[in-house]
């Protein structure tokens, strides 16, 4: 019996901490300039415009790992018609492993670190990896995904951004 209401005070605890670490839902892009790992600043309404893919990973998340080459298939695909993608470390990740998995996986795209996690609050408090958005060319939030996102729902949502 007392297995039993361990278990149970244990499962109930998990679920409290992660609807408290989940993302609040945004409507829109928040106000934000962020500095890559290569020292350029890119101020988020600059991307007005423009689909934009914000990941939010970390170097020891298995499902960020996972989720790299279908962001690296997405960004070859649509880059050249607009698409802008940023990978946005979580402040937790130490910067020489976001550096080193960058090179190592060639990453093209932006790379953020969120030394102070003051984007993932900007994002709506995001906690969890990979969190990642879609932002569409008029600035609001169109898909949001916590674990890895539905790679044909993004494709879909990139193309219908594209074509108007």
């Amino acid at each position: 019996m007392a297995q039993k209401l361990t278990g149970l005070c244990l499962a109930i605890a998990v679920i409290l901490l992660l609807a408290m670490n989940r993302p609040q839902t945004l409507a829109t892009v928040p106000e934000l300039t962020v500095t890559t790992i290569t020292g350029q600043r890119i101020d988020l309404k600059t991307l007005r415009g423009k689909p934009v893919i914000v990941t939010f990973w970390a170097t020891d998340c298995p499902g960020c790992i996972k989720e790299i080459p279908h962001l690296l298939e997405l960004y070859q695909a649509y880059q050249a018609r607009g698409l802008e993608l940023l990978a946005i470390a979580m402040y937790y990740d130490p910067p020489s492993h976001v550096l080193a998995m960058s090179e190592a996986r060639h990453l093209p795209y932006p790379v953020v670190l969120d030394l102070k996690a003051d984007y993932a609050k900007a994002f709506g408090q995001v906690a969890l990896t990979p969190t990642t958005f879609l932002i569409a060319p008029d600035g609001r939030i169109a898909l949001q995904y916590i674990g890895l996102f539905d790679t044909q729902a993004m494709r879909t949502a990139i193309e219908t951004f594209l074509k108007g």
